[in-house]
């Protein structure tokens, strides 16, 4: 007699149920939301009341008197000569400012992709200006090196004797640029410093076998490829500098012809209490620095692509 057996069945395990693609994207972005929502508040809603704000004639002195002008703020503002000034001023001083940082930046990122003894060091002291407070640099400046009885350059003059000139008050332009430039040049070597040491060394030694010098090099080899790490600088550098503000403010308080846009901003608002004036030169900086950002970040782009493909 056998015994028969039951066949053994298989109770179908049901397949776990995965949440739809929308859910689990939003799940993933969950914990983002609180940063975005966070960044909202702090700079798209005020800058939505600059612009609501510009469009009004609007005194902080008499706030009942306020009334809607459309874009007359900005014809003003664009018209008006002494704002002219300050846009040609900011132009002038960015454009200097970048330019001379660029190149002392690049002599110093030259010397340090060399081997020396110190190297570590002397890289320390060039970024340290770039880590100074920006008003904490600018009171140095006019204090330490421009003052006129105590300060380090009419002492030098004095020691060598030559003039005791008043910096500021002869070249107040200058006196601010080289400031900014001091400030900056560390952040142009940095970059280029990058540059330089990414460069294909194979190609290098390949063009010196052939009988390429150090120039020959410099101008066919290195130059080219640091062309997107001169424009990365000079982007980034345009889009801080045409905010500045501290050293305008420190050395000359804006006289002397060398009131920049964000300054002029500063004025109108707080001195002369033009909130809508100052609102709609706010907004064209704001909307000068987005064009420039938006090179910047396609100068960016490109860099990230040209170093995958080589990887």
């Amino acid at each position: 007699m056998t015994a028969t057996t039951a066949p053994l069945t298989r109770t179908p395990v049901r397949a776990a149920r995965r949440p739809p693609a929308r859910l689990r994207a939003w799940a993933t972005r969950a914990p983002l939301l609180p940063a975005l929502v966070f960044l909202i508040a702090v700079t798209q809603l005020p800058f939505v009341a600059t612009l609501v704000i510009s469009f009004f004639d609007w005194n902080a002195l008499y706030p009942k008197a306020r009334r809607f002008t459309g874009l007359d703020n900005y014809r003003q503002v664009l018209t008006d000569a002494d704002l002219r000034h300050s846009v040609w001023t900011t132009v002038l001083l960015t454009a200097a400012v970048v330019l001379a940082s660029l190149v002392l930046g690049l002599l110093l990122a030259l010397l340090l992709d060399r081997r020396f003894r110190g190297r570590g060091i002397v890289r320390t002291l060039l970024i340290a200006p770039f880590l100074v407070v920006p008003v904490a640099a600018a009171l140095l400046w006019k204090h330490v090196l421009y003052n006129p009885e105590y300060g380090l350059l009419n002492g030098l003059s004095h020691y060598v004797g030559g003039p005791q000139p008043d910096w500021i008050s002869r070249t107040p332009l200058l006196a601010v640029e080289v400031s900014l430039v001091w400030q900056w040049t560390p952040f142009m070597m940095l970059i280029l410093l990058a540059g330089l040491q990414s460069r294909d060394q194979q190609q290098i030694e390949a063009a010196r076998v052939d009988g390429a010098g150090d120039w020959q090099i410099f101008v066919h080899l290195t130059l080219p490829h640091l062309r997107r790490y001169l424009e990365l600088g000079a982007l980034l550098g345009s889009i801080y500098i045409v905010q500045n503000f501290d050293a305008v403010f420190t050395i000359t308080s804006g006289g002397l012809g060398t009131a920049n846009l964000p300054y002029t901003v500063y004025q109108s608002f707080y001195q002369a209490h033009e909130n809508g004036l100052a609102s709609a030169a706010g907004v064209l900086v704001v909307v000068g620095s987005l064009v420039i950002a938006t090179f910047a970040l396609r100068v960016v782009s490109s860099l990230f692509r040209e170093e995958v493909s080589r990887a």
